[in-house]
C-alpha cells in the first residue's frame, strides 16, 4: 500500500519523455447534491433545542468539534431528533480515522437500545413505534452510503441484532428491515462479482512481447482493426471509466491515507483489511491505458501506420474532452508523452499536432492545473443543468483528485489541541468526496461494444523496456546512451525463455 501510495502521490502530468504515473414506506436518502450547499457547507447544522450533548462545540450556529463520543451521540436519534444528512454522512466517513466502523456500530446499537430502553419488554410500544423508523433511516443511510462497512461480520451481526428488536411484532418495520437487508445484500454481492471479474481480466493479461514470439505481428489485431471510429472508442473508454468509478466506495479515499490514532493506543483502525482495493485498481485502468496508447503507437512496423495510430489517438482524446472523460483524456496524454513514443520524431514529422498541442494545453499542470479545473467546472455545472444523461458525465483526472484529498488530509489535524474531532477540517473532505459520490451515479448513456471492451480490457500491452525496444526498432538509436541501451534490451528482452 505505501507503494501504491507513493507511486500514486508522485503523479502529475509527465513532460515529453517522461513514463506515466500510473413508493415509501421509508424515507429513502436524499440526492447527495441536495446535501450539501455550495457555500456555508455545514449551515443546517444548528444547535438542536431538544438535544443538547455535552462535548460539542459550535461556533456561529455550527457545529465545528467535539469529542468522539460526544459526536457519536449526535449520530443517534431519538423520538424528538434526527441528525442532519450532511453530519451523518461527514461522521460516517471521517469516524473511521478514529474508530473501526464494527466499533462504532456496536456503540450506536448500544445508545439506540439504551436510550429507548429497547431490552425491556414493558417498553411504552407507542415510544418504539417512535423511534423505530429513525433508526431504521439512519441504518439505511448507513448500508446505502457505506456499504463496504458490511462485508465486516460483526457489523452484519450488530445490524441484524438492533433491527430485530425494532422489528419484532411490526409488520410494517419487519418489512421494511428485510428491504434494507436484501439491498444491501444485493450490493455486497455485485462487489464480490466484479472484484472476481477483476481478477479473471488481470491474470489473462500478458506482456506484448510474449505474444510476439508465438503470433507473427502482420497476423496479430491493433486497435484500428478493432474499432477505427474516435467516438466509438470514446464511448467504450467511457463505459469502462463509469463502471469502475461506481464501485469505489467513498471510505476509500479516507481509508487509504488512514493514520494512526494517538489517543487510540497507536493502534491502526484498518490493519486487517484491504483498504482501497477498489481505488487501486482504478488507478492500475489508468496505467494499462497509457501502457496501451504507447503500445499500439510503437508496435507498428511502419512509419505511416504509427503516425495513423497516433492521429487516431488524438481524436479519441478530443472525444473524451467533449464526453467529460478527462481520465481517458489524461492517459492517452500520458502515453503518448511516454519517452519510447516522444523519441519517434520521424513519426511525430508526419503528424499534424495542432489538436494535440490543444489537449496538452488543457491538461497542461501548471498553476495546479488551472486550465483542466477551468475545464472540470465547466463539466460540473454542465452535469447540474443536464437535461440528457449524456450531459451528466464527468469523470475526473483521478490521481488529481487523489491528491487535493490528500494534502487536504494532510494540511489539517484530525484533531485540536483539546482532543477534540476537527471537524472543520471533515466537512471539507467530506464535501470533495460527496460531489465524485454525484459523479459516480452516472449512468453510461452510450451501447457497448463487447468486442472493443474486451481488446481494451485485455489486449496484451508492452512493458516500459518493451517499449523501448520496439521504439529502437522502428526508429534506430540517436546516440551511444541509446544504442547501448538498444543493445541490453536485445539481449535481455528477446533472449528470455
Amino acid at each position: 500500500m505505501a507503494k501504491f501510495l507513493a507511486e500514486l502521490l508522485g503523479c502529475t502530468l509527465p513532460e515529453k519523455g517522461a513514463s506515466p504515473m500510473f413508493e415509501d414506506k421509508m424515507p429513502q436518502t436524499s440526492p447527495f447534491p441536495a446535501m450539501y450547499g455550495s457555500n456555508v457547507y455545514n449551515k443546517n447544522l444548528y444547535k438542536a433545542k431538544e438535544e443538547d450533548y455535552e462535548g460539542l462545540y459550535y461556533h456561529e450556529n455550527n457545529l465545528v468539534s467535539g469529542s468522539l463520543e460526544a459526536l457519536i451521540e449526535h449520530l443517534v436519534p431519538t423520538v424528538a431528533y434526527y441528525p442532519d444528512r450532511t453530519y451523518i454522512f461527514t461522521f460516517l466517513l471521517s469516524s473511521r480515522l478514529f474508530i473501526h466502523p464494527y466499533e462504532l456500530m456496536s456503540k450506536v446499537c448500544h445508545l439506540c437500545v439504551d436510550q429507548q430502553r429497547l431490552t425491556d419488554p414493558q417498553a411504552d410500544k407507542a415510544r418504539v413505534r417512535k423511534i423505530a423508523p429513525k433508526i431504521l433511516q439512519l441504518l439505511t443511510e448507513w448500508t446505502e452510503t457505506f456499504p463496504y462497512d458490511f462485508r465486516d461480520e460483526r457489523m452484519m451481526k450488530s445490524l441484524k441484532e438492533l433491527t430485530h428488536r425494532l422489528s419484532t411484532g411490526d409488520e410494517l418495520y419487519r418489512k421494511a428491515v428485510q428491504q434494507m437487508t436484501q439491498t444491501l445484500i444485493r450490493k455486497l454481492t455485485t462487489l464480490s462479482q466484479y472484484e472476481e471479474a477483476l481478477a479473471k481480466i488481470n491474470s489473462s493479461v500478458t506482456d506484448r512481447l510474449t505474444v510476439l514470439k508465438t503470433k507473427p505481428q502482420s497476423i496479430q489485431r491493433d486497435i484500428l482493426t478493432i474499432c477505427s471510429d474516435p467516438f466509438t472508442l470514446a464511448q467504450q473508454l467511457t463505459h469502462i471509466e463509469l463502471e469502475r468509478l461506481s464501485y469505489i466506495g467513498p471510505e476509500e479515499f479516507i481509508q487509504a491515507f488512514v493514520q494512526k490514532d494517538p489517543l487510540d493506543n497507536d493502534k491502526r483502525c484498518f490493519s486487517d483489511h484491504k483498504k482501497a482495493s477498489n481505488l487501486e485498481a482504478y488507478v492500475e485502468w489508468f496505467n494499462r491505458l497509457s501502457y496501451l496508447v504507447a503500445t499500439e503507437i510503437c508496435m507498428p512496423v511502419k512509419k505511416k501506420h504509427r503516425a495513423r495510430v497516433i492521429e487516431f489517438f488524438i481524436d479519441v482524446a478530443r472525444e473524451c474532452f467533449n464526453i467529460g472523460n478527462f481520465n481517458s483524456l489524461m492517459a492517452i496524454i500520458t502515453g503518448m508523452n511516454m519517452s519510447p513514443v516522444s523519441r519517434l520524431k520521424k513519426t511525430w514529422g508526419k503528424v499534424k499536432t495542432a489538436k494535440f498541442d490543444i489537449l496538452e494545453h488543457q491538461m497542461d499542470p501548471s498553476s495546479n492545473f488551472y486550465n483542466y479545473r477551468t475545464a472540470l467546472r465547466g463539466a460540473t455545472q454542465r452535469s447540474i443543468t443536464a437535461h440528457s444523461s449524456r450531459e451528466k458525465i464527468v469523470i475526473p483526472f483521478f490521481s488529481l483528485l487523489i491528491k487535493d484529498i490528500y494534502f487536504l488530509n494532510e494540511g489539517c489535524a484530525n484533531r485540536l489541541p483539546n482532543g477534540h474531532v476537527n471537524l472543520e477540517k471533515f466537512w471539507e473532505l467530506a464535501k470533495q468526496v460527496m460531489e465524485f459520490m454525484t459523479w459516480k451515479k452516472v449512468e453510461c448513456p452510450f451501447d457497448r461494444d463487447r468486442k472493443i471492451l474486451q481488446y481494451l480490457l485485455t489486449a496484451p500491452v508492452f512493458s516500459e523496456d518493451a517499449l523501448y525496444l520496439a521504439s529502437y526498432e522502428s526508429e534506430g538509436p540517436e546516440n551511444n546512451m541509446e544504442k547501448d541501451r538498444w543493445k541490453s534490451l536485445r539481449s535481455s528482452l528477446l533472449n528470455r525463455t
